[in-house]
Parts: C-alpha cells; structure tokens; sequence
C-alpha cells in the first residue's frame, strides 16, 4: 500500500469513532467520514490533477471534529469564530501526527496544515478548491435540514455568506445538485450572481 493510500486509511480509521451519523446517498455513515469522502470526491471533480496535499486535507478538513464540540464556546458569533479556530488547530495537529507516522516530509505536513488552516484563502488555487468542496457538501448534505431548523432569513443569509465564498465554477455545480424545489428557489436567489 502506498503511502498516500496508508494516510487516508488512518484519517479514516481516527473519523471512525464519530459519535454522529449522516445518510448520504442511501447510505448511513459515520458524519466525518462521509463528509470526508465527499470533500475528497469533490475536489477531485473540481481540480481534474490535485495534488497529494490538497487530497491529504480534503480527507482530513475536519479531523476528529467532534472533540471540541460548539457547546465549549460562548454563543454568538465571536464564540463561533473562536470554536472554528479551535478545530482548525486542533485538524492541523491531529494531522500532522498521521501524516508523520505513515512517512511525510516536513514541507507536505506544513503544507497540508495551511491547507486545513485555510491559509491563503482567496490567492492560493488549492484552498479555493477545498472551500469550494467544503461548501458544495454543506449544500448537499446539510441545507435540507438546516433550512427546516432555522428562520428563512438566517437560511438566507447564510446561503448568500456561503455563495460569496465560492468560486462561479462551484456555484455552477451547486445548481446542478438535486436539490428540492424550496431548495433550489434559496440556492438559485443566493447564489447567482
């Protein structure tokens, strides 16, 4: 097995032990893991040639998430920005310890870090691949019930911060989702430009 293969094989094995599941496409799967396999099939739609760093991340974007659960922070929006450094701190370290154990060297380690770090969002290529990702799984998997939990404005909003993240390419494919009705009117008013 290569080393890229052993990486991904322990990323997946530590997002194993997610208290939480999801079903995604028929299927119900530990949450990290599947929203970690879909990052990384994401990315891969978006970036035909990615490099081994950027896969490495996609897998690892949110590592082990559930330890710092949101409820440790203040609510409100400061709470959550501190939350949300937190566990890009805490992906980042967690990472670096697979990625050394199966046999990385120290400029890919960094260079994976940054990218769950999501250093360099808005100039480096590969960080705009991964947040595209990262957005397009977010409508995917979660806009359904987060719209049937929130008020239709917050929906809005939020939807609208997400688009403004995106690339035109992810927001072309963020339409071409199967999405419901209700779904695809908030997509299509957020996220058009």
């Amino acid at each position: 097995m290569d080393r890229l293969a052993k990486a991904l094989d322990a990323i997946d094995a530590a997002n194993a032990d997610d208290p939480s599941s999801i079903v995604v496409r028929g299927e119900r799967r530990p949450k990290e893991i599947a929203h970690a396999e879909l990052v990384t099939q994401w990315v891969q739609r978006l970036n035909p040639d990615p490099s081994e760093a950027l896969l490495l991340a996609a897998r690892a974007h949110h590592l082990r998430r559930w330890v710092i659960p949101r409820s440790s922070y203040p609510k409100g929006r400061a709470g959550y920005l501190r939350w949300r450094k937190a566990l890009h701190e805490r992906h980042a370290t967690d990472v670096a310890e697979i990625l050394e154990q199966v046999g990385y060297d120290g400029p890919t380690i960094e260079r994976v870090q940054d990218l769950v770090r999501k250093r360099g969002l808005g100039r480096d290529p590969e960080v705009q691949d991964l947040e595209d990702a990262l957005c397009l799984v977010f409508i995917e998997t979660q806009l359904h019930d987060f719209a049937r939990t929130v008020e239709p404005d917050k929906v809005s909003d939020v939807v609208a911060k997400t688009a403004r993240k995106m690339s035109d390419r992810a927001v072309g494919l963020a339409l071409e989702l199967d999405l419901s009705a209700d779904e695809r009117r908030l997509l299509e008013g957020s996220l058009e430009r």
